[in-house]
């Protein structure tokens, strides 16, 4: 009997974080297939060892390479770790694709972290799959409605929490010195300006407080792409620093829960680190200085408790949530993905799984739908367009030219650290 298998589709490192994860809470003894898209967000080698899950196949594609995959048609379980736009495209070709199929994938769909904006649009992307995740009790009865409302199987949201939501919980250790982390994000705040004064922040904090270590931790290399586009890398905001960088300002890469191991205090704007920070019952801060806006996603932590400045972390603040907010977050939540795994199981014993049927049709929002079958490689039926002339060097092109820069970010990286990291340790640690 082949081994069962669950199949991941990520287009990049933080989408791939939270599939994977999915995947693994849900068919933890499946063997695990990636199909990393070919998008300008590809995850490099580097950042998926950062991540440390080796899936036990992995190969890179475009959306509509997928169509006529066998391998992912014959998989049990489809996460569908991408864009709300892509998660459409796929439910619709690959509703087609597997139409006649007497055996088809149960497919899922989610959020990587908390949803604080454009809810409904993301949402009815993501109906069709047979089951859509809501990270916490609030999302839920949010996503629910919704589905009441617009004719949308409600049975198909699932609650379940963050799937990264581990490790121990937090014990002071006597062992290192107090260890303030400031998670960044790659675009809140967006300007340069904001970004830069974050930094000055962080400096001024490790100034007043010597005896403290504080951590900027990086999400990328630079060069390497996210989800969300870096424009000012705070390593090259380092630099413009109104004073040299203090010897206890470091700047951190590697895994988050890694880093966590030996933090004291998370700070952040709105990262969904601080939700994992939260879950370990370390002290953590949502920053208010530059006001709590929806723009910057902190709003969605106002009634967490843990809104605090600078000026109160200078001061020796050490939030920690509500209980209530926190558990209405599925933070602490024991097995939260067995509602989810039940779920499955139950769509397996009713028999052949219907035909995925996606919320948008060319008849409900043929103009919409259209646009993005288009921008992921499909025509209105759901079929891969046909490639134009000179596609294929064009392909080999963008290949080349995405080693080339990976080598390029690599090169900078062993720059960096075998010539400049002697001149640079008394502020940072790449």
């Amino acid at each position: 009997m082949p081994p069962r298998r669950v199949a991941v589709l990520a287009d990049s490192d933080t989408r791939w974080k939270w599939g994977a994860s999915v995947a693994r809470q849900l068919a933890p003894e499946h063997a695990l297939d990636a199909y990393f898209l070919s998008t300008r967000s590809t995850p490099t080698e580097r950042q998926l060892a950062e991540i440390g899950i080796v899936p036990d196949t992995r190969r890179e594609t475009p959306a509509a390479g997928l169509v006529d995959d066998a391998e992912l048609a014959d998989a049990d379980l489809v996460v569908l770790a991408v864009a709300g736009g892509t998660v459409l495209a796929l439910v619709h070709s690959l509703g087609r694709a597997w139409a006649d199929r007497e055996h088809r994938p149960v497919t899922v769909s989610g959020y990587v972290g908390v949803v604080y904006e454009k809810m409904v649009d993301g949402l009815l992307t993501r109906a069709g799959t047979d089951l859509v995740l809501a990270n916490s009790g609030h999302d839920h009865r949010r996503f629910r409605s919704v589905f009441e409302s617009v004719d949308v199987d409600p049975d198909s949201v699932v609650e379940c929490a963050l799937p990264f939501l581990s490790g121990a919980p937090y014990r002071p250790s006597a062992d290192r010195p107090f260890t303030v982390t400031f998670a960044v994000q790659p675009s809140v705040p967006k300007d340069r300006p904001s970004r830069l004064g974050l930094l000055e922040r962080a400096a001024a904090h490790a100034r007043l407080h010597p005896e403290r270590q504080v951590l900027v931790k990086l999400r990328s290399l630079p060069g390497e792409q996210t989800t969300h586009v870096e424009a000012d890398p705070y390593q090259h905001l380092v630099d413009s620093l109104a004073e040299p960088a203090p010897a206890n300002l470091r700047l951190a890469y590697g895994n988050m829960g890694e880093v966590l191991d030996r933090t004291d205090l998370l700070v952040t704007v709105s990262s969904t680190a601080a939700l994992e920070s939260m879950h370990r019952r370390i002290p953590t801060a949502i920053l208010t200085d530059f006001g709590v806006r929806e723009a910057h996603g902190n709003h969605y932590f106002v009634h967490s408790g843990c809104l605090a400045s600078w000026d109160d972390i200078d001061a020796g603040a050490l939030p920690q949530p509500d209980p209530k907010w926190a558990a209405a977050q599925g933070i602490g939540k024991s097995d939260p993905y067995a509602a989810a795994r039940a779920r499955v199981a139950a769509l397996r014993a009713a028999g052949p799984l219907p035909p995925l049927r996606p919320y948008y049709t060319a008849q409900s929002a043929g103009i919409y739908l259209g646009t993005i079958l288009r921008h992921n490689g499909f025509d209105e039926e759901g079929r891969p367009l046909p490639a134009p002339l000179g596609a294929a060097g064009t392909g080999r092109m963008k290949k080349a030219v995405r080693r080339v820069a990976r080598r390029g970010a690599k090169k900078l990286y062993r720059v960096g650290h075998q010539r400049l990291a002697p001149a640079l340790r008394r502020w940072g640690a790449v």
